[in-house]
């Protein structure tokens, strides 16, 4: 599964550093180098402090697709694309995300 890691959505810079952006960037930081157990779990923690942050949910979206888990990754990509339907990052991952998924649908119903 190709790594999505130069899509990940990044924080701007400048601005003031809440509890979730430091949740967002150590994430991002351990998805780099391939630990996405402890990418997973600071992303669902940057989840859990705010629900409604849009880049969050894309990188959690990431991060449970990296692990297999693609329907929990459907759900947080399209919460994330509702939060923020202008997002660029967003939109590539999840269609990214779409692609690999149909192709993956596909094959396992080829086989028996």
């Amino acid at each position: 599964m190709p790594l999505i890691l130069p899509l990940l959505a990044l924080l701007a810079q400048g601005v003031p550093a809440s509890d979730t952006d430091d949740e967002i960037r150590f994430g991002i930081e351990v998805a780099r180098k391939g630990l996405w157990n402890e990418a997973r779990f600071r992303f669902e923690k940057a989840v859990s402090l705010d629900p409604d942050n849009a880049e969050a949910l894309n990188n959690l979206a990431i991060a449970l697709e990296q692990q297999g888990a693609f329907d929990k990754a459907r759900e947080a990509y399209e919460k994330a694309l509702k939060l923020k339907p202008g997002s660029l990052y967003i939109q590539q991952n999840y269609d990214l995300f779409r692609e690999a998924d149909d192709k993956r649908n596909r094959k396992s119903k080829k086989r028996p």
